[in-house]
C-alpha cells in the first residue's frame, strides 16, 4: 500500500451525537487537532525588558530553583509579531507555559497552534517532536 506523506496527517473525522429533546445539543466524540503551542503575545514595552525573554530568563530561573531536568520537555519558539501590541509572539508548550507563570511573567494568550509556524525561531528548549 502506497501511502503519500500528506496522508499521514490525515485525521479521523468528529463523530457527532445529535439529541433533539427539547434542545439540540451536540458532543463532538473525537478532536481535529490537539493544540500542543500556547501563542504568547508580547508587546512593544515588554520586549525592552530582556528578562521577559525566555531564553534570557528561563534558565537562570530553572538553576536557581534545581529545575534543570525541566529544559528536556521545554519548548519555545518565537516570532515577529504584526502590531505594537503584539510586537513579538511566544510559542510555548505546556511545560513552557508553566515554568513562565512560576516566574511571575505576564500571559497574554492569543491563540494556540499544533505547532509553530516554519518562520518560528526555537528560542529556549528543544525542538519539538511528534
Amino acid at each position: 500500500m502506497n501511502l503519500s506523506p500528506a496522508a499521514t496527517f490525515v485525521l479521523p473525522p468528529i463523530q457527532m451525537k445529535v439529541r433533539t429533546n427539547r434542545e439540540v445539543h451536540v458532543f463532538a466524540t473525537g478532536c481535529v487537532s490537539s493544540a500542543n503551542y500556547t501563542i504568547v503575545a508580547q508587546n512593544r514595552d515588554e520586549m525592552l525588558v530582556p528578562d521577559n525573554s525566555p531564553s534570557v530568563s528561563m534558565w537562570p530561573h530553572l538553576l536557581n530553583s534545581a529545575q534543570t531536568k525541566r529544559l528536556n520537555t521545554i519548548s519555545v519558539y518565537s516570532e515577529r509579531g504584526t502590531s505594537r501590541e503584539q510586537s513579538r509572539l511566544l510559542y510555548m508548550n505546556a511545560s513552557a507555559l508553566q515554568v513562565w507563570r512560576e516566574m511571575g511573567m505576564a500571559v497574554t494568550v492569543v491563540g494556540e497552534s499544533h505547532r509553530p509556524p516554519r518562520s518560528a525561531m526555537l528560542s529556549f528548549g528543544i525542538p519539538f517532536s511528534e
